[in-house]
């Protein structure tokens, strides 16, 4: 018991210099996560026992540097580069203003989400979404007078209705292979618990909208500007890599915008680099979240939370909140839904043959739990980059995020309901 609390202890730690100390101060603003993490991984890094300091570093930075780590800093380097460039070309602007002249503004919440949520379905992951459409929110918000903060949860909601559903999802393919199940079985009754929650938040931001007036005078489309989103888009829905899709948007930025006089090669060149700087806390955060939760489990913090929950379970829904439960807070300890799903895939699976739940039901809350989890963690990759990209501290972003919110929400009374009842 002692051993697993000293374990998780420095999550511990930085939830109480982050999060309670921010509570105290009124703001979350006031405490730099940068600094709240560099505590808590000094303190992971001290507190692990029985290997000299060296080797206890060595875990740490084999955490922050693994392939899933440099892939996310991949994306963030290449995000600054293309939105930063994008703006000092006037991509953003002229996106806005296109956006504005087509939708009136009490339609602008409900038609960013559904954006979101087509994009997410149709290339199968938040990140990719986020990339594309937070700037566009940022902008619409700024020409709006809306909250930034609202209008990027809205996208950031969205984009995790495909991470959930879509059949190319890394989740979604991760959860049906530990599970033994199709993907077209586990979209069926995974589309039972979300998609009524995804229409109530919709009809949400369709009367929240109501109160948003679009601006008096919106400027001219420069639509040759629009043209690298445009591209973005259809190459993320077509399937294309994160990291060729930015690329491809970089280079298109630089074209358009030495074309129009928006700036020369140096000029691209230092809009890139200043997006790129601007990516900076980004990665020390991704990097630190890395080496301390590998830390952790290392210790065996992430064997002791599984060993804890499973302990009591004696019923089927029992058991289906128990494989909630694992998956929440082993995502909570990794801040990577698809790695939490692997952790847990296969406990999982043993707990729902010893009491009989259906395995497209296990498979369908493995995955709404873990993006549940996922899209609420200030720490995570797609709150992370939609802070950056939207100039906002991710704390400040949780409180809108009510997609995320209601799919938790539905999943856990499709356990204590008994619903879908055919696979329940």
């Amino acid at each position: 018991m002692k051993k697993g609390l000293l374990a998780l202890s420095p999550l511990l730690v930085f939830i109480l210099l982050y999060l309670v100390t921010s509570l105290l101060a009124r703001d979350f603003y006031k405490v730099p996560i940068t600094v709240a993490f560099m505590a808590a991984s000094v303190y992971a890094v001290v507190v692990f026992k029985g290997r000299p300091l060296r080797e206890r570093i060595d875990v740490f930075s084999s955490g922050a540097g693994t392939g899933q780590m440099m892939l996310m800093i991949w994306i963030f380097v290449l995000a600054g580069a293309f939105a930063h460039s994008a703006k000092t070309m006037g991509a953003i602007d002229a996106t806005v203003n296109l956006t504005l002249s087509l939708l009136p503004g009490s339609m602008l919440l409900a038609g960013l989400f559904l954006a979101a949520c087509f994009i997410s379905l149709s290339i199968g992951t938040s990140v990719g979404t986020i990339v594309a459409l937070t700037p566009i929110a940022a902008g619409v918000a700024t020409q709006t007078a809306t909250s930034t903060a609202l209008m990027t949860a809205v996208v950031v909601g969205g984009s995790f209705f495909g991470d959930n559903l879509s059949f190319i999802s890394d989740t979604t393919i991760m959860a049906t292979s530990t599970q033994g199940c199709k993907l077209s079985d586990k979209f069926r009754v995974n589309s039972f618990i979300v998609i009524p929650a995804a229409l109530v938040i919709l009809l949400l931001y369709v009367w929240m909208g109501q109160g948003i007036a679009s601006p008096h005078q919106v400027g001219e489309v420069a639509y040759i500007k629009v043209l690298p989103y445009i591209v973005v888009l259809l190459a993320a829905i077509s399937g294309m890599n994160v990291l060729a899709i930015l690329t491809v948007g970089i280079l298109l930025n630089g074209v358009i915008g030495i074309a129009e006089g928006s700036f020369d090669l140096f000029g691209w060149m230092q809009a890139m680099a200043d997006g790129i700087m601007g990516m900076g806390e980004l990665i020390i955060i991704t990097m630190m979240a890395g080496g301390l939760l590998e830390t952790v489990r290392q210790q065996g913090g992430i064997d002791f939370i599984i060993s804890r929950l499973t302990r009591h379970v004696c019923t089927k829904r029992g058991a289906e909140l128990s494989i909630a439960a694992l998956v929440t807070f082993v995502n909570m300890c990794t801040a990577n839904n698809t790695v939490a799903i692997l952790t847990v895939g296969n406990i999982s699976k043993q707990i729902g043959d010893r009491y009989g739940v259906d395995k497209r039901k296990a498979a369908s809350i493995l995955d709404t739990f873990s993006c549940m989890t996922q899209g609420l963690i200030p720490y995570g990759a797609q709150l992370l980059m939609a802070g950056g990209l939207a100039a906002l501290n991710p704390v400040g972003i949780i409180p809108y995020l009510y997609y995320p919110f209601a799919i938790g929400i539905a999943a856990l009374l499709s356990i204590l309901l008994r619903y879908p009842r055919r696979y329940s």
